[in-house]
Parts: structure tokens; sequence; C-alpha cells
């Protein structure tokens, strides 16, 4: 992590942060969109981000949200923080649901099938995410009431 991700790191741990995140995923949303998964607003100061797109469990559409993640084995492996929020992100309920989805990373959209992690393998996962941003550990402190969702992202061929 260079000193701008370790800065902007500590800044996603306050509570302000988590506040001006909610608005700046919308944002995040819009550019990486328009730039086909190219540029996001964490792309500027070397932070992973991806375009998951899921089907909506009750609406069937099509939903998108920019997540961070992490690749492993060639899977992307993301976190349902929610901003330590007192609920699961919707998009991690959509993935439970129907794990057929697609990852717009680097100008590739690439089909996905998640699968939700647990017991040792999420904890694995978790350690590798939250060395990446830190600020997982404090989201899960404010929300002791659930247990974070995290998801392995597989390519489908």
């Amino acid at each position: 992590m260079n000193g701008l991700q370790r800065l902007i790191g500590k800044l996603g741990t306050t509570r302000a942060f988590a506040g001006i995140g909610r608005a700046l995923v919308r944002v995040d949303e819009r550019l990486l969109r328009s730039t086909n998964g190219r540029i996001g607003i964490g792309s500027g100061i070397g932070l992973r981000t991806l375009l998951l797109t899921t089907t909506g469990r009750r609406s069937g559409q099509l939903r998108q949200v920019p997540l961070l993640y992490v690749e492993r084995d060639g899977a992307f492996v993301v976190i349902g923080s929610n901003w330590g929020g007192e609920n699961h992100p919707a998009w991690s309920a959509n993935l439970i649901a129907q794990p057929e989805a697609s990852a717009t990373v680097r100008g590739r959209t690439i089909p996905v099938h998640a699968r939700l992690l647990t017991g040792d393998e999420r904890q694995q996962m978790w350690d590798a995410v939250a060395a990446y941003w830190p600020a997982y550990n404090t989201y899960a402190t404010r929300a002791p009431n659930r247990e974070i969702r995290v998801f392995r992202l597989d390519r489908v061929s």
C-alpha cells in the first residue's frame, strides 16, 4: 500500500467517510459504467475496483455496484460490509438468490459464479481483503449483530 492508499484507508475507518462513501458509490458506479470498468474513484490511487452486475432477487432487474476486490487464484473476493451498517447490502442477497453474475474489470466483462464463504475459508479471505483495505475490520466492529458476508466470484468459462 502506498502512502495515499494508507491515508485513504485511515479515513475509510471514520463514520464521516462511511456517510460520504455511500454517495461516492453512486459516482464510482457511473464512472465505472461509462469507462467500461477502466476508471473508478479508487483507480487514481491504485485501489482495485470492479463493477458487479447482479440480478435483483425481487425485481429480476440487473443491478450494478462498484466493489473493492482482491484477486485470489483467478477469482475475485469481495466483502459485503455495507460500511458497517446494520443490514447486509442488497447486492449480497441478490448473489445468494442468484449466484450467476458478471464483474467488469479493467474494460472486460467477465461472467462469474458467486459463492458465499464460511468457516476457515471465509476467515482466510477476510484476512486477505482486510490486509488490502483495513477499514473492513472497523466496519465489522460497527456491525456486531451480523457476520459480514465474504464472496468468492469464480470466472465462468
